[in-house]
């Protein structure tokens, strides 16, 4: 299925030639306009719910991220059992339904079963993200990944920009029932767009059954004996603390140390997508020259520069500033994480290798996300931010040990 050549042309048209790159491409613009509708127009009705409760507002990205880290495991594990085409449209089918269920619960009963569509959309993510991953290596030539991965990132940074404004601007002028109509209907289109990829390969019947516990073992067993994957893992942990302090206190960034109104978040967000946006062009010519490790180390320092920035800054040109830079920079980790899975594991793995990094993040996030609230209230929000960038330090020592030797590895691992 992997369309190599004896001297592959490497290039956006190349690229673009790919029917894998382009469904997914267009599948994930139709996916991201649902999360994003989604993310805010919850994120404003709770405020508006709760009257800026901060406790309440960190609630929603616990219900979003804290099944990720429940169901990340058991969902990579499926990935590699099951066919990635049919599980990541069932995905999205299931994902709409959950909303538009949401929708009706919510015409009769409690405000707070929104909290239902971020929880099952966010499960269901869980199967759908390693079936997508398993689906790259199987489609897209080896000299295409990295370029892949950036343009896929790109989309990402349109929405950056795009996300918090369309979200925005459909609660304040339609409503919450229009915007969860309109995620259902994001949600149907990426799954008819995903329908259109080429058939899932059948699977070949000389392997050795074996149980779905067995699996998980040996997925494990797979991380530890590899030191990239190992030590990734590490990475993932500190990181996943450091996002976690920051992710629910970004509103606050806007209403108490700017005093501006809630809705400006939006701003702060469009200033990252666009950094993104940048970044992902110079990404896509720095990641043919620099090991993805070294990408991967840069945007996590980049980050953790940011995240002083923006904590210690009063004015609204400084906060977009030091969010600029940050998503300057956000393309390298991205892509270098991406890039170190997809070559330090085998095709057969990839859904448990994700489903064991992923928890790592997640849960170690979850974690800080569930204190962030409490500690806004105890301590300065100032101290908060420059915790959050001691920590993405630590995950950029956890990668030097990768540095120096990673070119030797190659080639051992080649010569195997």
């Amino acid at each position: 299925m992997n369309e190599t050549t004896a001297t592959p042309k490497v290039g956006m048209g190349a690229l673009f030639q790919n029917r894998f790159i382009r469904t997914i491409l267009l599948s994930v613009f139709f996916l991201q306009i649902g999360i994003w509708v989604r993310n805010y127009s919850i994120l404003l009705y709770v405020i508006e719910k709760t009257n800026e409760n901060p406790v309440a507002v960190s609630l929603i990205s616990v219900a979003e991220f804290a099944p990720i880290f429940l169901f990340s495991f058991i969902g990579g594990t499926f990935a590699d059992r099951w066919r990635p085409k049919r599980t990541m449209v069932w995905c999205d089918l299931l994902s709409a339904v959950s909303v538009f269920a949401v929708l009706l619960t919510l015409l009769l009963g409690s405000w707070k079963v929104i909290f239902f569509a971020t929880l099952v959309s966010s499960i269901l993510s869980q199967f759908s993200q390693p079936s997508g991953m398993k689906l790259f290596k199987l489609h897209v030539p080896a000299e295409l990944v990295q370029m892949g991965m950036s343009m896929y990132q790109t989309v990402f940074a349109l929405f950056m920009i795009l996300g918090p404004i369309i979200g925005t601007f459909i609660y304040q002028h339609f409503g919450i029932m229009a915007a969860i109509g309109v995620m259902g209907v994001a949600f149907l289109l990426s799954a008819g767009i995903l329908s259109l990829l080429p058939p899932d390969r059948e699977a070949e019947e000389v392997k050795v059954k074996t149980t779905l516990m067995q699996e998980m073992k040996d997925g494990f067993r797979y991380v530890l004996g590899s030191k990239p994957l190992s030590l990734l893992g590490g990475c993932f942990a500190a990181a996943g603390l450091a996002i976690g302090l920051t992710q629910p206190l970004g509103v606050f960034l806007i209403t108490e140390r700017l005093g501006l109104p809630k809705e400006q978040l939006q701003w702060l967000m469009a200033a990252f997508g666009i950094g993104m946006i940048l970044g992902g062009g110079l990404t896509i010519s720095m990641s043919k020259k620099i090991m993805p490790q070294v990408l991967l180390a840069m945007g996590l320092a980049a980050s953790a520069i940011g995240f002083i920035g923006m904590g210690m800054s009063k004015v609204l040109w400084l906060t977009l500033a030091a969010q600029f830079f940050s998503g300057l920079f956000m393309p390298c980790i991205h892509i270098g994480i991406n890039t170190m899975i997809l070559q330090n594991t085998e095709e057969a793995f990839i859904g448990r290798v994700n489903g064991i990094l992923n928890p790592l993040f997640m849960g170690a996030m979850v974690i800080t996300m569930s204190v962030a609230g409490w500690m806004k209230t105890h301590v300065s929000i100032i101290l908060i931010y420059q915790v959050a960038a001691l920590l993405l330090f630590v995950g950029v020592a956890t990668l030097l040990p990768l540095m120096k030797k990673r070119e030797v590895k190659q080639e051992i691992r080649g010569e195997i």
